[in-house]
């Protein structure tokens, strides 16, 4: 039950992560420059009300995997779970945060480019989460 629960956990957070990085993000450079830093609060807040959630579940059943692992599920496997929740965590949080923290004083291109470089990185770390959740329910 543990491994089909993390596996729906990291499976949801790559798809929220995907649809944030093909979807959301790219329609930013849409919104009037003068109406950006309120979008862009709005959409920090909005977002956390959805990505903290998963983040949390991501954590618990990875922590988890880790701590207490199944029968028969392999160490190396529960560890590198473990590590792409983390890694996902660590971009995010020196990556990510402090370039919408930028984008809150107002629209700027390359602060732009550079989120969409970082949550690229995220996109593929959640990915790989799922194919190492995937392998670990068999």
């Amino acid at each position: 039950m543990l491994l089909l629960a993390h596996l729906i956990a990291v499976s949801a957070y790559a798809g929220f992560q995907w649809t944030v990085r093909v979807l959301v993000y790219p329609q930013f450079d849409q919104v009037p420059a003068a109406a950006f830093p309120g979008y862009e609060r709005a959409h920090q807040r909005r977002v956390s009300r959805v990505v903290g959630p998963l983040f949390a579940a991501q954590v618990l059943t990875s922590s988890w995997l880790v701590v207490d692992r199944p029968n028969g599920t392999p160490l190396g496997l529960a560890l590198a779970a473990a590590a792409l929740v983390a890694l996902v965590l660590l971009v995010t949080a020196v990556g990510a945060v402090p370039l919408h923290r930028r984008l809150d004083a107002g629209w700027d291109v390359a602060v732009h480019r550079r989120l969409l470089r970082v949550d690229s990185v995220r996109a593929g770390l959640a990915t790989a989460a799922v194919g190492v959740a995937a392998l670990l329910v068999g």
